[in-house]
């Protein structure tokens, strides 16, 4: 037998041989690494427990800022969400569905939507009454549109019950969704005209005005509830969020046009000419939002 193979035999009650091979060489004294790695007891991480309403870990649970109640809306709200937005700690749709009564706050996860395997977000696309928020050339001011249906109901009687789509997800993640998908062009393009700055400063935002998929929706549900009060309840989970966050080291993000507007924009600047136009755009002009 080789000097440098070492065979050991021990016996365990009596019963049972276990044969452990030593190829270390005993005359260097080398240590067998890769043998005392796998002898380390594997350590379970536990996850910490959830708060079932918020979806938040039980120690940073925003309960206490969500309403007592579910607001009462006739609105029902489709978030179409991308795949990655499932695995992002700090996301807003929990909170925003944690407002809302069951069934008010639908999620639908995935990149590509068609008939057959979505039947019912094709139902709800098909819809007369729904909407789909999205800024465009195209796309109609919500405010327009309420204030218009507003003044045929003065002449009809009977109130509509809207559905709205909402993509979440980051812009260039939601462009692509909403190109892509031939569900999404079926109904009424709308955006908002407002001039609000996103209150959702821990996650970079393209401009000014871009505004978290929370924020969208408490905007978007005040119009057509017309409830202003409904957009104050339900941004204010969203601010203990982001406050709380930034008490425990996040920073403040501040959004791609300020950073470009003030000379703080620190990152390489694209090559691709488009890309450079979109940038310089977003310095010149004062209401883009990216398409």
């Amino acid at each position: 037998m080789e000097k440098d193979a070492n065979i050991s035999l021990s016996r365990s009650s009596g019963e049972h041989e276990s044969v452990v091979f030593d190829n270390s060489s005993s005359e260097d004294g080398e240590v067998d690494v890769f043998g005392d790695l796998a002898a380390l007891p594997v350590e379970v991480c536990e996850r910490r427990p959830t708060c079932l309403r918020c979806r938040r870990p039980q120690k940073v649970c925003l309960c206490p800022f969500l309403p007592v109640h579910p607001l009462e809306v006739s609105t029902c709200l489709y978030i179409v969400q991308h795949p990655a937005e499932e695995s992002r700690v700090l996301r807003t749709v929990p909170l925003l569905a944690a407002c809302l009564p069951p069934g008010k706050c639908n999620v639908i996860v995935g990149r590509r939507f068609n008939e057959d395997k979505h039947p019912d977000l094709a139902a709800v696309c098909r819809d007369s009454r729904t909407l789909i928020l999205y800024p465009g050339p195209s796309a109609q001011n919500l405010e327009e549109l309420v204030q218009n249906q507003r003044d045929q109901q003065d002449q009809e009687a009977g109130t509509i019950r809207h559905n709205i789509i909402i993509i979440d997800g980051t812009w260039s993640q939601a462009k692509d969704m909403f190109l892509k998908n031939g569900l999404l062009h079926l109904p009424k393009q709308v955006q908002l005209s407002r001039a609000l700055s996103s209150q959702y400063v821990i996650r970079t935002q393209p401009t000014n005005i871009c505004l978290s998929t929370l924020e969208c929706a408490a905007v978007t549900l005040s119009i057509l509830e017309q409830n202003d009060d409904i957009q104050e309840v339900l941004l204010r989970p969203l601010r203990a969020l982001c406050s709380f966050q930034l008490q425990h080291g996040a920073q403040v993000h501040h959004s791609k046009e300020h950073l470009l507007r003030n000379g703080m924009y620190d990152k390489p600047m694209p090559k691709n000419k488009r890309k450079i136009k979109r940038m310089e755009k977003l310095v010149t002009d004062q209401n883009i939002c990216p398409r």
